[in-house]
């Protein structure tokens, strides 16, 4: 099954906001604005550029299970780097290749110059494809009733 639609496609439907935190924030101010915001992971900036992603997993492996304390380690020290990221014009399909070859679940969005437009998750994604196959489907019934005109 070919996959169509873009990141900006996704972005158009969620939006373009992008949390971010830098490398000498505490992951603890981190792990607070992820639960304040109900999100799994931030983008970690510096100068304005990408370097990094900070997940809940990155937390729970390099941190709890380390024995570390949240309030006494920096974001820079745990975080998950490089980031893997993709621009506004990849597909959806490259997107998913990318998150199921690195094993993460996150991808920032950036622009030319390396800075934060979005971001999109693995939740996003598969979103993307449910409402598609959704629309396919209804598609199919409509030609195969005589309702579509196509």
């Amino acid at each position: 099954m070919e996959i169509h639609g873009t990141v900006r496609d996704i972005l158009q439907n969620k939006g373009g906001a992008v949390l971010t935190t830098t490398p000498d924030a505490t992951v603890y101010e981190a792990i607070g604005l992820m639960g304040e915001r109900n999100i799994g992971a931030l983008v970690v900036v510096e100068q304005a550029e990408v370097v990094g992603v900070l997940s809940e997993r990155d937390y729970s492996r390099k941190v709890v299970l380390q024995g570390r304390t949240s309030r006494d380690t920096r974001v820079g020290e745990i975080l998950s780097r490089p980031a893997i990221t993709v621009r506004r014009r990849e597909s959806i399909e490259k997107c998913m290749q990318l998150m199921t070859s690195h094993r993460i679940r996150h991808l920032p969005v950036v622009d030319e110059a390396n800075r934060p437009v979005g971001i999109v998750s693995m939740g996003d994604l598969v979103n993307w494809v449910m409402q598609s196959q959704s629309h396919t489907i209804q598609q199919l019934q409509g030609y195969i009733s005589g309702e579509y005109p196509g």
